[in-house]
């Protein structure tokens, strides 16, 4: 009886641990660069995740959105941010990616991002050919922000080998921008940017109008967007601003487990005010804005949660 009792305990545990990593895991989470809102927003989702799924441990990391992509295909992470622009990139294989990826899974999209290209107001860059021969910063390569700073440039008929460029983090960027070693400033984040309020505490700037840039840049990658920096959002912006812009969203491996992703989903989805605390436009965040269709297949953990809301999406 008691041998039989023991082969009874010993069955359930073996069951107990195989069951474990449905609701329990050691999971790697990328966010974005020193300086940027992913790093306090990937804090957040920590927390929020571990507490709705019991036993899991999240280990959080520096990223950025071309970085982040990678590491999940190459199943180094399992989730992180991405922007639509670049994770669509992704997943049909175009550069900077060498082949499809296809076990990246879209998860929810967050908020617009705005890409930035900031100028000393004393510098006397009216337009993108004013730059030539000047020195200017933007994020490292990895990050979709430097991506869009070579391609605006580019556009314009500026490339690298045309100004002094600095790759830096958003810190390292303000300094150069304060110290006059940089005259301009290309950057991808959420309005108004920590980093740009840091500058304009410290230097007049203005941000260059993108209207005469969206349809080349559109050629380049039909995700892209013109929105507006509304007036105000900067110290001395009196008027609206065009920028190029597309979506942060969270991405995660598609092998991961599809409770695991749902619970991810539906956290995301109820807690819409705390995650509102760091980037401002999660607080109108709906079901179906996380749904909105940004080219890349969501992951089914994702859909079920979609589906219990009442929409369809396209899954992997």
């Amino acid at each position: 009886m008691i041998s039989h009792l023991k082969a009874i305990g010993l069955a359930t545990g073996i069951a107990i641990a195989f069951a474990a990593p449905a609701s329990a895991a050691d999971l790697k989470m990328m966010t974005g660069p020193q300086g940027g809102s992913w790093i306090p927003l990937g804090g957040q989702l920590k927390d929020l995740w571990e507490k709705a799924i019991p036993g899991t441990n999240m280990q959080v990391q520096p990223g950025a959105g071309i970085a982040n992509v990678r590491a999940i295909e190459e199943s180094k992470t399992d989730i992180g941010f991405g922007n639509s622009i670049s994770t669509v990139d992704a997943v049909m294989g175009k550069p900077p990616f060498n082949k499809p990826h296809d076990t990246v899974c879209n998860v929810a999209t967050l908020y617009p991002q705005y890409f930035h290209f900031v100028v000393l107001a004393s510098a006397g860059i009216n337009k993108v050919s004013d730059l030539r021969g000047k020195s200017i910063t933007t994020q490292q390569r990895g990050n979709t922000g430097e991506m869009i700073t070579r391609q605006f440039l580019e556009i314009h008929g500026i490339k690298y080998t045309d100004v002094k460029v600095s790759m830096v983090g958003y810190t390292d960027s303000v300094t150069q921008m304060q110290d006059g070693h940089a005259v301009a400033f290309g950057l991808t984040t959420q309005v108004p940017a920590g980093a740009v309020m840091d500058l304009a505490s410290a230097r007049d700037i203005k941000l260059l109008d993108q209207s005469d840039s969206i349809a080349k840049m559109r050629e380049l990658n039909p995700g892209y967007d013109l929105i507006t920096i509304p007036k105000g959002t900067y110290p001395k912006q009196d008027t609206d601003v065009k920028v190029i812009g597309f979506h942060t969203h969270v991405v995660a491996s598609c092998k991961l487990p599809e409770q695991t992703v749902y619970t991810m989903t539906k956290t995301i989805a109820d807690n819409t005010k705390t995650l509102a605390t760091v980037a401002k436009d999660i607080g109108a965040l709906t079901p179906k804005g996380m749904a909105v269709d940004i080219g890349v297949p969501f992951h089914p953990g994702a859909a079920k949660y979609y589906k219990e809301a009442g929409l369809t999406v396209k899954a992997r």
